[in-house]
Formats: C-alpha cells, sequence, structure tokens
C-alpha cells in the first residue's frame, strides 16, 4: 500500500521485491517479474493512469487505503502483462473493478482493513447512530453491486467513477450505444438487489 499511496512511488517501486536491490542482475529482475519483461511503457501508464484506477476501485471498496492496494495489484499485473499502452486505459479500468468485486465478494477487505487500522496505529471510536446508518446503507450498496452480472457492475463502477461512454464502451468491448442501456439495467437491478435485501 504504501508503495503507491498518493502516487508518490513509481512502478519500479511496485515491481520491486525485497530480493531484487540496486545490485540485482537482470535474471534476478525477470525472475522478480514473474520471468516475463515488464513492460516497457508501465512508468508513462502509471504516472497517467494511477488516479483513475484508485478512483474506481475506491467506487466499489469506498476506502482510499483499499483502493491503493487494489493498484498496486493491478499495475503489477499490468507491467507484466503485453498489453498495448494504447489499451491501457480501459484494461487498467476493467481489471481495477474485477479486482475491487472480488475483493468484495471474496470477505478479504475486512482482515485487510482490520490490518490497515492497526498498522496506522488507529484507534476506533463508536461513531454517533447517523454515521453507522449511512455507513451500512453503503455496504449494502456494495454487497448488492457485487451479485450482479460482471458486466453490469463494471459497466456501473466505470460510468460513475467518471468514465465517458466511449471509454467505457471501448474498455468493455461494447457498442457505444449500448453503454447507456447496460448502465440503465445495472442500476435497475442494483435497484432491485436492495430491495431484495431489505425484505430478508
Amino acid at each position: 500500500m504504501d508503495l503507491m499511496q498518493h502516487g508518490r512511488a513509481g512502478p519500479a517501486a511496485v515491481l520491486a521485491a525485497p530480493a531484487a536491490g540496486a545490485g540485482a542482475g537482470r535474471h534476478e529482475r525477470e525472475r522478480v517479474a514473474g520471468s516475463r519483461a515488464v513492460h516497457a511503457d508501465l512508468e508513462g501508464v502509471f504516472r497517467r493512469d494511477y488516479r483513475l484506477v484508485v478512483r474506481v476501485a475506491a467506487r466499489v471498496l469506498g476506502s482510499r487505503v483499499e483502493a491503493e492496494d487494489v493498484a498496486q495489484e493491478v499495475f503489477l499485473a499490468f507491467g507484466r502483462s503485453s498489453v498495448p499502452a494504447g489499451e491501457a486505459r480501459g484494461w487498467l479500468s476493467v481489471a481495477a473493478a474485477h479486482t475491487a468485486l472480488n475483493l468484495v465478494r471474496s470477505g478479504r477487505r475486512r482482515a485487510s482493513r482490520e490490518a490497515s487500522v492497526a498498522a496506522a496505529g488507529v484507534t476506533v471510536v463508536p461513531d454517533v447512530a447517523e454515521t453507522v446508518v449511512a455507513l451500512e446503507e453503503r455496504r449494502r450498496v456494495r454487497a448488492a453491486l457485487a451479485r450482479l452480472p460482471r458486466k453490469q457492475a463494471v459497466a456501473l463502477v466505470l460510468r460513475h467513477s467518471g468514465l465517458s461512454y466511449a471509454d467505457v464502451a471501448s474498455a468493455l468491448d461494447l457498442s457505444p450505444g449500448s453503454v447507456g442501456t447496460t448502465v440503465r439495467r445495472a442500476e435497475s437491478a442494483l435497484r432491485e438487489e436492495l430491495r431484495h435485501a431489505s425484505s430478508d
């Protein structure tokens, strides 16, 4: 998490491992990078798209700290991929949404959040009732979002993260005209999921 917090560290720091210090040879660097060369365009793509990746993940998770963890995973994956730099923005956006949704679905978030709080030495104090209600409502929305069909959930997250219809279409391999329909169906499905959850 700290490696990329607030975009200060570059992708070289993200891809570095303790065993691969400054004096590490080419073979060691390749081994650390999963026996594949690091993406040649990683530095530029990282600088251009880091904030977007964090924003997309935060839309799903509601936590900048967790979103930065997701961004680290996503850029590690991109660094080892063969995705062309020109297609990186869409690929990264979708990867961020998928990774964040997987976290919500798997329940790994609680342990991650507790570890982050413990590491920061933050004392958690009880919130007032209104805050508790608001947090519970956001949790319900995120859980409902995680139950949607994957393409609908990702389209909804990307659109509400500020991506244009054209960007969403490109990222999800949809026609630009179908993005609005997909997003509206996702919003409707989300409302239905929330209705079902509240009636249980």
